[in-house]
C-alpha cells in the first residue's frame, strides 16, 4: 500500500492503477465473502497483520479528512472478563423484548465471539478532534461517526481478503464499554470487534442460516424522484 512521499499539486496526476474484470470479480467475491464471523479458532494473528488492518481502515474515506477512528486493543484479561460481563447483561435484557419462538430462536443464537477471539479492537470517534476543521461538519455533524463506521468497514474487508474474520459486537453499553477501557469522554463507542481466524466460512450470513432474518428485497429498491 502506497502512498505519495509529498502532496500532490492540482497539476500533477498519477499513474493509477487498471482494475480489471479479474479484480472486479474478485472484489464482488470479497463483498460476498466478508461475513460477521463469531466462531474463531485459537490461532493467533500477528502484529504484523493487525498493523496492515489498520493501515488500511486509516485509507477509509473521513469529513473534511477529520480522521476521527481511534482504536483500542484490549489485551488486559480483567478488561475482557468485565467486557463479557456488559455483553452478557446487554443480552440478558434484549431477551426480554422477544417472546415465544423468536425468544427461543434468539436465545439459541451465538452473538458474540468475545471468548474465543484472540484479538479485540473497541473502535471510538473522537468527537472533540479538530482536524479537518470542522469542514462538513456544520449541517451534519453525525458525519464524523460515518466516517468512523467506514473505517470498520474497510478493516473488515481488509480482513476478510487476509483470511481473517471480524465479528462487529452491538449488544454492549457503550459508555459501560469507555469506562472499562478508560479512555476519554470525548471518545464515543463505534463498534467492538472481535479479530480472528475464523472456524469455517460462509457465503450467506449466518442470521439467515439460522432462519433469523432473510435478505429485505426492498433495500435494494433504487427510488427515483
Amino acid at each position: 500500500m502506497s502512498v505519495p512521499d509529498k502532496p500532490l499539486n492540482e497539476n500533477q496526476a498519477e499513474i493509477a492503477p487498471e482494475f480489471d474484470d479479474e479484480f472486479c470479480a474478485k472484489l464482488d467475491d470479497l463483498f460476498v465473502w466478508r461475513r460477521d464471523v463469531r466462531h474463531f479458532r485459537s490461532q493467533p494473528v500477528s502484529q504484523q497483520l493487525i498493523d496492515e488492518l489498520l493501515d488500511a481502515a486509516s485509507l477509509a474515506p473521513s469529513v473534511g479528512n477529520s480522521q476521527p477512528w481511534r482504536f483500542v486493543s484490549v489485551e488486559d484479561k480483567r478488561r475482557r472478563a468485565k467486557i463479557r460481563e456488559i455483553f452478557t447483561a446487554c443480552n440478558r435484557e434484549a431477551l426480554d423484548d422477544y417472546h415465544g419462538e423468536k425468544a427461543k430462536l434468539y436465545a439459541s443464537l451465538k452473538l458474540d465471539g468475545l471468548k474465543q477471539a484472540p484479538v479485540h479492537l473497541a473502535v471510538f470517534v473522537d468527537t472533540s478532534t479538530q482536524s479537518g476543521s470542522g469542514l462538513g461538519r456544520k449541517t451534519m455533524p453525525e458525519t464524523l461517526h460515518y466516517s468512523t463506521v467506514l473505517a470498520v468497514h474497510t478493516l473488515w474487508l481488509a480482513a476478510r481478503a487476509r483470511g481473517i474474520g471480524v465479528g462487529w459486537v452491538s449488544i454492549i453499553d457503550p459508555e459501560e464499554v469507555r469506562d472499562v477501557l478508560n479512555v476519554s469522554k470525548d471518545w464515543e463507542l463505534i463498534g467492538y470487534l472481535c479479530v480472528g481466524y475464523p472456524k469455517s466460512d460462509h457465503s450467506i450470513p449466518e442470521l439467515i442460516r439460522q432462519g433469523w432474518q432473510d435478505r429485505d428485497t426492498e433495500a435494494r429498491i433504487l427510488h427515483r424522484r
